[in-house]
């Protein structure tokens, strides 16, 4: 079990021995929120609805804050092919991650400065219809859960600017932000991510 991150807290990528992680993967998680209503004055939960199309993408970002690329549910994969998409994910049905975005971090341009994590509802559902949303680091080298960042902040906003990870002195860092933000896709969320690079 990782480290249970809070809004704004940093972590180092580095293993116990000082050395580097090599690759990495985020995984993020969610349900539908149960309503009330239904049975014995509401006593039994019914789903909101059916499913919540959350969608879990990485934008690259150059030293100039430019996006340099997009991993999501249309480009699977970077165009260097240092970091891919485990696909889309349309209910949030099932337990443990829904989505996986994979990160070679050896392959990794020297151009890029960061890499932004989201979670945007692509049919505008709001937060309000997702419970036990989540995202994880994980070394995907030995499978160990390096941190979880609980995301079940419900509110009226459709994306989550989720956490960065980003060079730092020639090492990797992961940030957790947790910004709420409005849009459906990558590029409605550019704006709300700029401040934060």
């Amino acid at each position: 079990m990782g480290i249970s991150l809070v809004k704004g807290q940093k972590i180092s990528l580095e293993k116990g021995d000082g050395t580097s992680l090599t690759k990495i993967f985020l995984g993020a998680g969610w349900d539908v929120a149960k309503s009330s209503g239904g049975g014995l004055f509401g006593m039994f939960g019914k789903k909101s609805d059916d499913s919540i199309d959350l969608d879990a993408s990485a934008i690259v970002f150059d030293d100039n804050n430019q996006p340099l690329d997009a991993i999501w549910f249309g480009q699977l994969a970077s165009r260097d092919g240092s970091i891919w998409h485990s696909g889309d994910n349309r209910t949030g049905a099932g337990d443990g991650d829904d989505e996986v975005i994979h990160v070679d971090l050896t392959k990794i341009p020297s151009q890029v400065k960061a890499i932004v994590f989201t979670i945007s509802s692509f049919r505008g559902q709001t937060f309000e219809n997702v419970e036990n949303a989540f995202c994880r680091l994980v070394d995907s080298t030995t499978n160990t859960e390096i941190a979880k960042y609980n995301l079940s902040a419900k509110g009226n906003y459709t994306a989550l600017i989720v956490a960065k990870v980003y060079r730092h002195n020639g090492a990797w860092k992961m940030s957790a932000i947790g910004e709420t933000s409005q849009g459906k896709t990558i590029n409605d969320m550019i704006p709300s991510i700029l401040p934060i690079l």
